[in-house]
């Protein structure tokens, strides 16, 4: 049986909804508020539900999505006790992801401790970029100790490289931006189906405005922020990481939807910042590329939202971007115009199956 599905409102009201591969929903199922069930709790229920619907097959491995590889994990790899330690180390460059990625490990190991775990990196895709995309302009010294640029979003970008070979070899082939568009958000300048250069950084607070993360932003004003306003940097953290964004600027919702539903102006302005943003880095991406032959919309706003397209794009329009606005408007597989000399795509993207093919060459070497 093919599936998938995911649990919402971890620590609310959670509710679960699982779909077959055509659609239709096999299970769906709320948990009361005064009932806030831990993720540990959440994911024995959801392992049981699914073995318990396995036809006769047998759970070989699970693979998971960990946001943050550092250094050392440049492809995924077969989850132990030691590697479980030095994942633990890289929770604080990614907090709102890493501890949840851990938590889960922990959580199937207490359920099935002589299953294989494979943790799947999103850092990984942008591991062998060109040295002067990786550094900060800081002291050597701190370079090597690691606080250099990753990059993230490498499952979706990995998937995304992939699919386009398969779609349009030739563009594929060639220099291309993909711009992974969610409450999570960044851009990839892809040479030949390998990173470049990337918008993120050292965290996934980098680049481009997201939801409740500011993306980039002066340094200054984290040490104004401290130094005069007196916050502290857990003050900071919680600011930069939960408060700004799309729900920072306009006071309202992190949701790309409301906002384009409201009327009021300061949900207009955060859509505004938030395609001015992505449209500015693009430009700087295309500068890494050397030139720009397509760009490649993905993720939630990406893949669904054909007024967020057209922004981007016409504060393209000296890269020679032309958009199709009928097909953009049904998000067909290409909106560009006919004879635009840059092909721009829509390629929904599927990170889980990254995660499947990665298990699977990790642990039988099963060639993806």
């Amino acid at each position: 049986m093919s599936a998938g599905g995911k649990i919402e409102r971890i620590g609310l009201s959670p509710r679960l909804a699982i779909r077959d591969a055509a659609g239709t929903v096999l299970i769906e199922r709320e948990w009361p508020d005064e009932r806030a069930m831990t993720h540990a709790e959440l994911l024995a229920w959801l392992f049981d539900w699914a073995t318990s619907h396995l036809e006769g097959r047998e759970v070989l491995a699970v693979g998971h999505r960990v946001v943050h590889g550092g250094v050392d994990f440049a492809q995924s790899c077969l989850i132990d006790t030691i590697v479980l330690e030095e994942l633990e180390k890289l929770c604080p460059l990614a907090p709102l992801h890493q501890p949840h990625n851990l938590a889960a490990i922990r959580a199937i190991a207490a359920l099935a401790p002589d299953l294989p775990q494979v943790a799947c990196f999103d850092t990984a895709f942008h591991h062998d970029r060109p040295a002067p995309a990786t550094r900060f302009a800081l002291p050597r010294a701190l370079h090597e100790q690691g606080i250099r640029r990753y990059g993230f979003h490498g499952l979706s970008y990995d998937y995304i490289a992939r699919r386009l070979a398969e779609l349009d070899p030739s563009l594929a082939a060639g220099r291309v931006i993909a711009a992974h568009l969610g409450n999570g958000a960044s851009l990839c300048a892809m040479s030949g189906g390998k990173s470049i250069d990337t918008t993120m950084g050292f965290t996934a607070l980098d680049g481009l405005m997201m939801g409740t993360r500011c993306g980039s932003i002066d340094p200054g004003v984290i040490l104004h922020l401290q130094n005069r306003v007196g916050m502290s940097a857990a003050d900071v953290e919680a600011l930069l990481y939960k408060q700004s964004g799309l729900l920072g600027v306009s006071g309202i919702s992190s949701d790309m939807r409301e906002l384009a539903a409201s009327d009021r102006p300061e949900a207009r302005e955060a859509i505004d910042l938030f395609i001015w943003r992505a449209a500015r880095e693009a430009g700087a991406l295309a500068s890494s590329l050397g030139g720009l032959d397509g760009l490649v919309f993905t993720a939630g706003i990406g893949e669904n939202d054909a007024a967020i397209r057209a922004g981007i794009c016409e504060r393209l329009a000296w890269l020679d971007i032309s958009l199709d606005e009928r097909a953009n408007a049904v998000h067909a597989d290409v909106i560009s115009a006919p004879g635009s000399p840059i092909t721009v795509r829509v390629i929904p993207t599927d990170e889980e199956r990254m995660i499947v093919l990665q298990t699977l060459a990790t642990l039988f070497g099963v060639k993806t």
